[in-house]
């Protein structure tokens, strides 16, 4: 508090103690052995750019920490908002910061404005238990070996206490800072030729290019090598699973990587050359409005089943979706110890997950494939397609459970808030999604209607009122206006008739 004869002046902060290391042989938080999991986020939100506000940047945390069960986020390319520092200090979410960039390097004056940067960064967030390394270099640029000279030496002069890291994608890079931080982009790099077969990862010294082992973390991976979107054919979805998978794994398996951080958590906004034709980066595991994509569940999944057991088929069960048709191999996404897996009115079949493809994971998937079910009993073209029912077990008890149903029909026009209360004050904001269910409760994926947004009351919706559903969704953020009162949203389709959901703004 600072008292002056023209008045009162107060501030708090928050800050916390912890330790964090970077270490050849691994990451130690607080002195433990931690493999970092994580997935990079963009402060991006539809039609609102970053203009949401508190709320939006809090529920991000929650969903990467609690849905996504990561226990890191990059913020990347820059520092961003001290509300979603705030949230991951509150929660447990750790967090690697970087200067602002993405390859270019400029001119003197450029290079000394972004050494302020650094220095800004550190100043502001330094409070930030969550935040365990400075990223001080330009993402994905060249070497510059006084410029990076400079951005270390202000950082450590700044802190002490945190280790720095360079984010590069060049291999046999100089190495000035505390932390080898690599986007790695080799797994599909086979698909362009060479000698090389199907990688995961590259090994750290080849990377590296040093004779001596170096703290270790992956930066980047996946993302534009296999973007993909939420309505994509049920195999492209499969093979994005699969590659988080293989990095996941990969990782897991090599003492020497700290961890990965993959590209990305969500979808994104982005220029024409870099989008999907329609200025889009989709390589998030959810879209923009935070709906997962199967991906999703190759992260939530690597979490302890004993609060929140996960059990994700990778499938929108239909027999004529794949090539060829049929859904094998089926991958299943789950924690659990095993799944049982039913189809019509066969018996039951229980499958563990596949330790063999996967042995590093914390929690491989179940792949059901032609070892668990021939043709005759599961896929043949001219049967009867039947529904199917898969069940995880933990302890051998049964504890979730997916239904599919052969015919699917149009039936449940889903609206869900994520809170019903709004603060009146402080342009308070919350997410509706909208879902096209069917009568099992399954998203209807290729559903591309319009729906028909309209509010009442205290509130006001981000952007347009028309929207269609993407992959059998779609979302919305209402904002409040101010004012106290209830908050009416009544979303309509032509075919599933209109569903309205009540809120309040106080």
């Amino acid at each position: 508090m600072l008292e002056t004869p023209h008045g009162t002046d107060a501030t708090e902060t928050k800050f916390g103690f912890r330790s964090a290391q970077f270490t050849p042989d691994g990451f130690l938080l607080n002195g433990q052995p931690l493999k970092i999991r994580g997935l990079n986020r963009h402060q991006s939100f539809p039609h609102a750019g970053y203009g949401l506000g508190r709320a939006a940047q809090e529920r991000d945390a929650d969903i990467l920490k609690h849905a996504l069960k990561l226990n890191t986020v990059r913020t990347s390319h820059y520092p961003q908002s001290s509300w979603f520092l705030d949230r991951c200090d509150e929660i447990g979410l750790l967090v690697f910061e970087e200067i602002p960039g993405w390859q270019h390097i400029g001119g003197t004056d450029w290079k000394t404005e972004s050494v302020k940067n650094v220095r800004r960064m550190i100043e502001r967030d330094w409070n930030h238990p969550s935040i365990i390394i400075w990223g001080v270099r330009i993402n994905e640029s060249q070497d510059d070996h006084d410029f990076y000279a400079e951005t270390n030496r202000v950082a450590h002069e700044l802190d002490t206490t945190r280790q720095t890291g360079g984010v590069r994608y060049i291999t046999e890079s100089e190495m000035l800072e505390d932390v080898y931080t690599m986007n790695d982009f080799i797994l599909g790099n086979e698909e362009l030729g060479g000698n090389r077969p199907r990688t995961p990862l590259r090994p750290v010294a080849e990377t590296t290019g040093l004779d001596r082992p170096v703290p270790y973390l992956v930066t980047e991976y996946n993302g534009h090598m296999y973007p993909t979107k939420s309505y994509d054919q049920e195999q492209r979805q499969a093979e994005h699973v699969i590659r988080h998978l293989e990095v996941l794994d990969a990782t897991y398996g090599d003492p020497a990587i700290s961890g990965c951080i993959g590209w990305c958590a969500f979808d994104y906004n982005t220029h024409a050359d870099f989008g999907s034709g329609d200025r889009i980066c989709h390589h998030g595991v959810m879209d923009m409005y935070r709906e997962p994509k199967f991906a999703a569940y190759a992260y939530a999944s690597q979490a302890e089943p004993d609060n929140d057991p996960v059990l994700a088929p990778v499938t929108f069960w239909a027999r004529g979706e794949r090539n060829i048709g049929g859904v094998l191999p089926l991958i299943v996404l789950t924690n659990c110890d095993e799944v049982e897996f039913t189809y019509g009115a066969n018996p039951p079949k229980r499958i563990k997950p596949d330790v063999e493809r996967f042995p590093y994971l914390p929690h491989p998937p179940v792949i059901i494939d032609r070892r668990h079910f021939s043709a005759d009993e599961l896929g043949r073209w001219g049967m009867v397609w039947e529904d199917a029912k898969i069940v995880g077990y933990v302890d051998d008890k049964p504890v979730k459970t997916a239904k599919f149903v052969a015919n699917p029909v149009l039936t449940t026009l889903q609206v869900t808030p994520d809170r019903e209360i709004l603060a009146a004050q402080g342009k308070d904001s919350v997410r509706v999604m909208v879902r096209a269910l069917d009568q099992a409760g399954n998203k209807m994926p290729f559903l591309f209607e319009p729906v028909s947004i309209s509010v009442e009351g205290a509130a006001v919706v981000h952007g347009p009122k028309l929207v269609s559903l993407r992959g059998g969704a779609t979302g919305f953020w209402l904002e409040s206006t101010g004012t106290t009162g209830p908050v009416s949203v009544t979303v309509t389709s032509e075919r599933l008739g209109t569903t309205t959901v009540q809120l309040k703004a106080e």
